[in-house]
């Protein structure tokens, strides 16, 4: 079974932390409620600016704003709100057939509120009048003064998704406003079956903080047993406090207090699990969704870690196994010096910072976007195509005839046979039609893995055909490139060829990229061999960490990859 529609099942609900128009119109969103179990979709400005600034799916719309004299954030606004309400309309049959409990589309305040309770109550009604859905989601960040705004909202019967909790003390606190909320809107008569709320208690930010403080405080010990301890928490804090957030998230909900209010009606604010990508390539990429299965929860994970998880996610275990475990982990963290507390804080602030910026920076590409479109259009493309011009535009007038683009970007393969076997393999070829957007929300993944290839000074790619094609025009085109290493190929398994690159590059500081889409041919497989081997008689167990493999989801690369614990996948 889909490991995602698995999550469903467990008492999970998986929702996709990304939006852009083209998910919606292409009918991409659609299958994935269909076939992938998806139940809700979350947003905030760094999504709409990569959405909006890295493709053109938006042109149109900005050209009507800016016929209709809009400033920058009533742009930002009326294309945000266009996609929630489309979103919501999909997601719709999920929020009725869940009663109320699945189906949302979140949309964010504006981050400069983050420290002004008014503003953020008013920005919140009016966003939320503006969508017009009952199914909206409206995100407020728990900050000191968000938290009031919060209480406020609810109590007016708002579905609010708190935002950037990172400390399980403010949980509590949410959890506990919460409640107050329900028991303001019960007051004043409102359903409490038909108000939610969710608690986004963000996961990988965490590990990436508290694993640099550990990796400071092991170099400032000479200890080895300490040492060892230090090395043993990497990776755990994310995990033990979400689990010991959990604990209270049971301890609170299954009290006498909210008892009177389920049985008004009311749901349960479920913690959804945010910030799951995982930051350090050298985790597992399912990593935060694998751990933290559990019945009442939400998992919001960007493209890249709901593919994956999809592929080869696994929901055995869960957030339920190693309680102890993780109170451990939390003790153990406080004797080496880490200040969980003082770290969670700084998050909190860190957060409401980034993604301040994050605003700025996508007023920043509306405002370019609308200069450029504002400017002079001129043609870019010519054609001289002497004698043969006529025979093109007679060409050229049939494929209008024939709805030829339009087809063609709904992936018809009528356009060139009749036969559905050859039909199948034809639509399976046109996924580069969707490729740029695809790869747009894989951007944050591809970065990290390009930022820790900085330790590197040669990169060498395996591969054959199309796979080293690609690698060898950039080589080419780009070279060097300076902090980063210096790029290879080899797609030969002449002998004398492999000990010529060999001796031009400095093994124990080399990064290998092993590229074939099907994972099965043979020569890259055995470059790929040759060179793990010599790497492990470098550097033992950690031969893994030099390597990168690119194929197809299932392949038998791909496994092979995991049974090595390749750098990234």
């Amino acid at each position: 079974m889909n490991p995602l529609v698995q999550l469903g099942e467990l008492g999970q609900s998986p929702w996709y932390d990304y939006i852009q128009r083209s998910l919606i119109t292409s009918g991409e969103l659609k299958t994935m409620i269909e076939t992938d179990g998806l139940r809700g979709m979350t947003s905030n400005p760094s999504i709409f600016e990569k959405a909006i600034g890295g493709s053109t799916d938006y042109n149109p719309s900005l050209k009507q704003a800016l016929s209709e004299g809009m400033g920058v954030k009533q742009i930002y606004e009326t294309l945000a709100i266009r996609d929630i309400q489309d979103a919501a309309d999909l997601f719709y049959p999920v929020y009725e057939k869940s009663q109320a409990k699945d189906g949302y589309v979140c949309l964010e305040v504006a981050p400069d509120l983050a420290h002004q309770t008014e503003e953020t109550v008013k920005e919140a009604r009016r966003l939320f009048t503006a969508v017009g859905r009952e199914n909206v989601m409206i995100k407020v960040p728990g900050t000191r003064e968000g938290i009031p705004a919060i209480e406020r909202l609810l109590g007016e019967g708002m579905n609010i998704n708190i935002t950037l909790l990172f400390s399980v003390e403010v949980y509590e606190q949410i959890a506990q406003v919460y409640i107050r909320g329900l028991e303001t809107f019960a007051s004043r008569g409102g359903d409490l079956s038909r108000l939610a709320s969710v608690a986004s208690f963000f996961i990988s930010r965490i590990d990436s903080l508290i694993d640099s403080q550990l990796s400071d405080k092991e170099n400032e010990t000479t200890d080895s047993g300490k040492k060892a301890l230090i090395k043993s928490l990497v990776g755990k804090a994310a995990i033990a406090n979400a689990k010991i957030a959990y604990l209270k998230f049971q301890e609170i909900f299954g009290s006498n207090r909210f008892l009177v209010l389920k049985n008004k009606g009311a749901k349960v604010q479920r913690l959804l699990w945010a910030s799951t990508s995982t930051k350090n390539p050298n985790y597992p990429d399912t990593y935060y969704v694998d751990a933290l299965i559990a019945p009442e929860t939400v998992n919001t994970m960007p493209a890249a870690t709901f593919s994956a998880f999809r592929e080869h996610g696994k929901t055995a275990g869960g957030l339920l196994t190693g309680i102890d475990e993780a109170r451990e982990t939390m003790l153990h963290l406080a004797g080496c010096g880490i200040d969980i507390h003082q770290a969670t804080d700084k998050l909190l602030s860190d957060g409401v910072r980034i993604f301040s910026d994050a605003f700025d920076q996508l007023m920043g590409t509306i405002s370019k976007k609308r200069k450029a479109l504002l400017g002079d259009t001129t043609a870019t493309i010519a054609a001289s195509l002497g004698p043969s011009g006529e025979a093109a535009a007679d060409r050229l007038k049939m494929l209008q005839q024939q709805n030829f683009v339009r087809r063609l970007w709904a992936k018809d393969p009528g356009l060139w046979h009749q036969d559905p076997a050859h039909q199948k393999i034809i639509q399976n070829a046109l996924g580069w039609l969707q490729i740029t957007e695809q790869q747009t929300r894989h951007m944050d993944t591809i970065q990290a893995i390009s930022e820790s290839a900085r330790g590197f000074k040669h990169l060498l790619l395996l591969g054959m055909g199309g796979s080293s094609l690609t690698q060898e025009v950039f080589r080419i085109t780009f070279g060097a490139i300076p902090g980063y290493p210096e790029p290879h190929v080899l797609d030969s398994t002449n002998p004398a060829e492999i000990r010529g690159i060999e001796k031009r590059i400095d093994l124990a500081r080399t990064l290998f990229i092993i590229a074939s889409k099907s994972g099965t041919t043979i020569e890259p497989l055995m470059l790929y061999l040759y060179f793990f081997n010599r790497l492990r008689e470098i550097k033992g167990e950690k031969a893994g960490e030099h390597f990168i493999a690119i194929t197809d989801p299932g392949s038998s690369l791909e496994t092979l990859a995991r049974e090595d614990r390749l750098k990234a996948v």
